[in-house]
């Protein structure tokens, strides 16, 4: 079996603070994996480590079996939370789309760079918003946006964190909808970090469920039982049992 990113007692502490504790994963190439656990449960800082952002880390990590830092970033599409992007920087949606071919901004697109970008675009059914100021598009036409760009290099290992967040129901739907399709023809690992359980037991193949420590990874059904959520999150005020769900 081909692992996309394994980790074999991964630890990482800030001040001396722990913020990850051996976390032991293997992702199968091809899965969809989401990692799920409270506020302040490392899972950023562990988002951060698959993309060599964060090197001071214990433990070992290996994606596409080299150190992230050494990763051919062309493997690799990001898609960050919306809030943390600037609205008013003055670009239209297939400039940010473009960024994602290049080291710099392109302040100027032609040729093979724009049609790569107006394909992706079409990928995620938003061609009609190319031209469009980033400033003028919904939280869900931007995120659409986002995941194009981590589309345009048609990598192997999709990276998302909290993609619904800052877009409506029907936004967050077509979303998981536009992954899934991309997914299923090119055979992409996808790595998420969401907050909602439910999203993640009805998405994924494994679930990574953490509170510093790795208190599961499983499958859904297994990751996020009643016992193991109590354990990441505390009281969560009632039954949450998926059994006989679809």
């Amino acid at each position: 079996m081909n692992f996309i990113i394994e980790t074999k007692n991964l630890s990482f502490s800030y001040n001396g603070i722990p913020v990850l504790s051996e976390i032991n994963i293997s992702i199968p190439e091809g899965k969809f994996v989401s990692i799920v656990g409270p506020n302040g449960a490392g899972k950023t800082t562990l988002l951060k480590i698959v993309l060599g952002l964060i090197k001071n880390y214990f433990g070992s990590i290996s994606v596409f079996n080299k150190k992230p830092n050494e990763v051919d970033p062309t493997l690799i599409g990001y898609v960050p939370q919306i809030k943390t992007m600037d609205r008013k920087f003055p670009a239209i949606a297939i400039e940010l789309v473009a960024s994602g071919l290049m080291k710099k901004w392109p302040w100027s697109i032609r040729g093979k760079t724009k049609n790569l970008a107006f394909e992706a675009l079409k990928l995620v059914k938003s061609e009609h918003l190319a031209e469009r100021s980033l400033s003028t598009l919904s939280g869900g036409e931007l995120q659409r946006v986002c995941l194009a760009r981590s589309f345009v290099r048609n990598p192997k290992l999709i990276v998302l964190d909290e993609p619904a967040t800052g877009i409506d129901a029907i936004g967050e739907s077509d979303l998981y909808n536009l992954l899934e399709n991309y997914q299923s023809k090119s055979r992409a690992t996808v790595l998420m970090i969401t907050h909602d359980w439910h999203v993640a037991h009805h998405h994924s193949d494994l679930v990574l469920l953490l509170n510093r420590n790795q208190i599961s990874f499983d499958a859904p059904k297994e990751a996020l039982s009643e016992d193991n959520l109590r354990i990441a999150f505390g009281h969560i005020g009632h039954n949450h049992n998926f059994k006989g769900e679809d």
